[in-house]
């Protein structure tokens, strides 16, 4: 049964749109203003992220039958998302003002890439452009996540700990095993979320693959198996992308070449 997409969010009108925009403006404005009151500290960075999302949308909307139709343009699309993803992830992990942040592209990268390659390379998700985007978006997007919350954890370890990691170099354990082994803990935090999504799927929430082949027309049976192949890939993305951060962290790179 295909389900009608007409009236999901609807902006057929001049009027539908300016409701949509009120509508959002208050959500926004709210979450900036709990966030504020709750001393959180980025009520201005959720006004940001909001305007970047309504002008990102606006222009992937307007050009994506276009990259779809190419695929020089599909990788090209591919490699930009890659590219922000990694930037994104290792200005968060890096402390400032270093240049580590260049090494985000590894956990991104190494994490994400090869779970896409094998998906397409078993037949298991089509060599297509209109499969490519969407799953290397969400494994690439897995990758980021994890290695924010990851590398966040191991440095605000890192900094709360100092004395337990001074304690093991003391007792002659070299500077990347001291680190492991006040931060590896700190750091298997970050697949926490995504275990969570996969133990509760289907009974907490209905996650956006599977609703999305849903409202395209696909039986359950084919949304559950496509939302099953992204959850379990996510995992493996998780953990690869946890793993690498919690190392190259341990090695200090993220807080290498020190700018001038």
């Amino acid at each position: 049964m295909r389900i009608p997409l007409q009236g999901l969010v609807s902006v057929d009108t001049t009027a539908d749109l300016v409701r949509l925009i009120v509508v959002l403006t208050v959500i926004v404005g709210l979450a900036a203003v709990v966030s504020r009151a709750g001393g959180l500290g980025y009520s201005g960075a959720q006004l940001t992220a909001a305007g970047r999302a309504t002008v990102q949308l606006a222009v992937v909307g307007s050009v994506i039958a276009a990259v779809l139709d190419s695929w020089w343009l599909t990788c090209a699309f591919a490699a930009l998302m890659v590219s922000v993803a990694s930037v994104t992830a290792g200005r968060r992990v890096a402390p400032r003002p270093s240049r580590g942040w260049v090494w985000g592209f590894v956990p991104v990268c190494a994490a994400a890439l090869p779970v896409a390659a094998l998906l397409l390379a078993t037949g298991v998700v089509p060599l297509v452009p209109i499969a490519l985007v969407p799953v290397v978006g969400i494994l690439v997007g897995g990758a980021m996540t994890a290695t924010t919350l990851a590398g966040r954890r191991i440095q605000d370890a890192l900094r709360s700990r100092r004395g337990e990691v001074e304690a093991a170099l003391s007792l002659g354990l070299l500077d990347r095993d001291a680190r492991l082994l006040v931060t590896r803990a700190d750091a298997g935090l970050a697949l926490v979320p995504g275990l969570d999504q996969t133990r509760t799927v289907g009974l907490v929430t209905l996650p956006g693959a599977f609703v999305g082949m849903l409202l395209g027309g696909a039986t359950p049976l084919q949304a559950a198996a496509v939302q099953l192949v992204v959850l379990v890939a996510l995992l493996l993305v998780a953990a690869v992308a946890t793993v690498l951060t919690l190392e190259l962290s341990a090695r200090g790179v993220f807080s290498a070449a020190r700018s001038a």
